[in-house]
């Protein structure tokens, strides 16, 4: 066993190093680039979506966009013009975007909009000119802003539109065009003090005329997003030195909540404070003390069929900033040694998860210097001594580096350790610690790209294989897409801190895409699809005991809709017993048996520009020895902008043979958005589950009373559908309040 433990090893230390080879083998392969020229300027910039100041007058003009739907190999066909000129403290943005009709598409006026679902200008910023970081500002014709910060190169998972900064807008609509005017201070951006370049993209969603541009030429197997693909934009003079401000974001927490099934009624005040404290150009630190998450997002409630976790994106503000730094080690689907989710939450002694107060924490993150990042993380939660839980210090390093074109290096050490000796903790919980080195792989040109990491951990009395790997290899262009990727997770592998829903697997992983570009007709483009999964069990001399096998077509409208149909071929070794209804006291499928089953999957997206929207996914065929038939979905109104009217269902109805429990499983969903100004917001989100046997309502009432500074009325009851009693209720009104220093 050891001999194929240490084989598998050399296999994936030898991929690692000869995947590095590629590297120098990848080129520059996109169109000429294309440079704008930025004016410094002395006289006053008024905003007020005009542009009649001489200062744009005389500034260079960004233009000639590239379409990059609903082809990229022509020029938009509605022109967009940019401008950008800049003094001692702000960089002024101007924007003339000319349109089909008035009639824009803007899904609402609340800020952070979708840009999917909204017409919308967006500039990215590549201060450090690495590839892999920037900074992202977007504009509706509306006014309606959004900010982003972009990691992992542009990829879907590193754009992070909870990044929060203060800048102006102004916009203004006119017959057959708009105007955007903005300032953004250069305080919110990280950069070098002395720069004369920085990279950046301008691109272009027109989603009434089904049209997306862009001004560096990107090609449409990419990410619009993509930072692989951007122009230069030339200071005339350098600038000056980032002077991020001090911040201090106090918050007071009134709450008030009672328990019906333990008859108790509860009452708080909570205060709290936030700091970000600015060192050097492109460096922050970060302080939370006693942090509360009362106004957060609730997380969208599903179906779990699976024998799995399912991962939980994170949503609290504290561990948004520099998130990609901390969270992207490790695969997201496979190991991924650290989650923030799990700070702040804990097992009692009975086996339950419930909250763990935040006592508080620090984070110093940031660039040292165009190669090198730095992130470092603590954060002390509370002992419950009632339900068995200690105070622990979370704690994570992370150091990153770039290589070559826009590829990374990068090291972590995690530790987790109970505060103090505890009567009620095992020894082997004392602590966990985890390191590792990731290697992520990114062409000049995303033609190649990749992951590469071998991470071990470390408990009490076991330190001893306890080994996590990966090497992931894509090739990518116009035409096909290509890929491969191989996982290794020791049975005794354990990250408290992290996400890692298997262990004791080798993941064998193969898929070939191939994609068409009809010249007529109504599709725009489609894809043919093979995936092979395999799942081996290395304490098992290997066995398998999982593998999924899929064909699926998908194909891309030229109205924007989307259509996928897929069929599965499954296989499945069940080592201990398993019931995939859930239903209490039913009689669970045998372990130590083996289920091959067949599906059908198909999901359809309408067309975004459209006041109706709707989507649905169904699945159709065997499930383990019975059968399974599902359907969801979500159909949704606009009233623009004004508000978002929604219902999101989902339908699993499961057959399995006697004595096995059949299912019924139902989740609604529905959700009214409105948007009263650019200031005043209120969601209400209602979720039924027969499964879980609750209904949740969750009401939520901001009011942006200042830049970044909020007034939150936040309403939760649930309620026990059996008989519809009530469970659970709370109100709390919460007031947060961002200064400058």
């Amino acid at each position: 066993m050891r001999g194929l433990l240490g084989s598998k090893r050399f296999i994936t230390s030898g991929l690692f190093i000869i995947t590095l080879s590629f590297v120098t083998l990848s080129v520059f392969a996109q169109d000429q680039e294309r440079n704008i020229r930025v004016n410094f300027i002395t006289e006053q910039i008024k905003l007020d979506g005009v542009l009649d100041e001489a200062a744009w007058q005389n500034a260079d003009k960004g233009g000639d966009f590239w379409q990059f739907f609903p082809t990229d190999t022509a020029r938009a066909k509605y022109p967009t013009q940019f401008m950008l000129v800049y003094n001692d403290h702000f960089l002024y943005i101007g924007v003339r975007g000319e349109a089909s009709s008035e009639k824009y598409v803007v899904s609402s006026l609340r800020r952070d909009f979708r840009g999917t679902t909204s017409d919308n200008v967006s500039l990215m910023f590549d201060t450090f000119k690495d590839g892999n970081t920037a900074f992202l500002f977007g504009m509706t014709p509306c006014g309606v802003q959004l900010e982003a910060f972009i990691s992992q190169g542009g990829a879907a998972a590193g754009f992070n539109a909870n990044w929060d900064q203060k800048w102006q807008l102004e916009s203004k609509i006119n017959d057959g065009y708009f105007i955007l005017e903005a300032a953004i201070p250069f305080s919110s951006i990280k950069f070098r003090g002395g720069d004369t370049e920085w990279r950046m993209q301008c691109y272009r969603w027109d989603i009434g005329a089904n049209e997306q541009s862009a001004w560096a030429h990107v090609p449409q197997n990419q990410l619009l997003s993509s930072l692989a693909f951007m122009n230069t934009m030339e200071f005339e003079k350098p600038l000056g030195k980032s002077r991020t401000p001090f911040s201090i974001i106090p918050y007071i927490n009134t709450l008030a909540s009672k328990d019906f099934v333990l008859g108790t009624t509860d009452s708080k005040l909570k205060f709290g404070c936030d700091a970000k404290i600015p060192l050097g150009n492109s460096m922050n630190l970060d302080i939370t003390i006693n942090p509360d998450f009362s106004n957060t997002e609730v997380d969208a409630i599903f179906t779990n069929l699976t024998r799995f976790e399912v991962f939980l994106p994170e949503k609290r503000q504290f561990f948004i900033d520099n998130s990609d730094l901390f969270g992207s080690f490790g695969s997201s689907r496979d190991a991924n040694p650290f989650f923030s989710r799990r700070i702040g939450l804990a097992r009692n002694s009975a086996g339950n998860t419930i909250e763990n107060r935040i006592i508080g924490g620090v984070r110093f993150s940031g660039k040292l210097n165009e190669d090198w990042r730095l992130g470092f993380l603590n954060v002390q939660t509370d002992e419950d001594i009632d339900n068995g839980i200690a105070s622990n210090d979370n704690m994570m390093l992370a150091v990153q580096k770039k290589m070559f074109a826009r590829s990374n290096i990068g090291f972590f050490a995690i530790n987790r350790q109970a505060f103090k000796d505890y009567d009620f903790l095992d020894s082997s919980k004392e602590y966990n610690r985890v390191i590792g080195l990731d290697y992520n792989l990114a062409s000049a040109n995303d033609k190649w790209i990749g992951k590469f990491f071998l991470h071990k951990s470390f408990q009490p009395n076991n330190s001893k294989g306890n080994l996590s790997s990966q090497a992931y290899l894509v090739f990518n262009t116009r035409k096909w897409r290509l890929s491969s990727d191989f996982v290794y997770v020791n049975e005794d592998f354990t990250s408290d801190l992290g996400f890692v829903p298997r262990r004791d697997i080798f993941k064998i992983g193969n898929s070939v895409t191939r994609t068409f570009y009809p010249s007529n007709g109504i599709i725009n483009s489609n894809a043919f699809r093979l995936l092979s999964l395999r799942w081996l069990r290395p304490s098992l001399d290997l066995k398998q005991t999982d593998y999924e096998n899929t064909f699926s077509w998908t194909a891309e409208f030229k109205n924007s809709a989307e259509l996928e149909a897929s069929i599965v071929n499954n296989y499945i070794y069940l080592l201990k017993e398993f019931d995939p209804t859930r239903t209490p006291g039913a009689i669970p499928l045998p372990g130590n048996q083996s289920y091959t089953f067949n599906q059908f999957q198909g999901t359809y997206q309408s067309s975004l520009a459209n006041l109706f929207t709707y989507n649905f996914k169904t699945t159709l065929g065997e499930f383990y020895n019975g059968s399974i038939y599902s359907v969801g979905g979500e159909v949704a109104y606009r009233v623009q902008p004004w508000a978002t009217f929604s219902v999101a269902f989902n339908y699993d109805g499961i057959r399995l043979p006697h004595p096995h429990a059949d299912a019924d499983i139902w989740l609604l969903s529905p959700k009214a958005d409105i948007t009263f100004s650019k200031s005043l917001f209120w969601s209400t989100l209602v979720q039924y589950s027969n499964q879980r046997q609750n209904l949740g309502i969750n009401s939520r009432l901001q009011w942006r009373f200042a830049p970044l500074s909020d007034l939150h009325l936040v309403y939760n009851d649930n309620y026990i559908t059996d008989n519809f009693g009530p469970r659970f209720r709370s109100i709390n009104l919460k007031l947060t309040y961002w200064l400058n220093i």
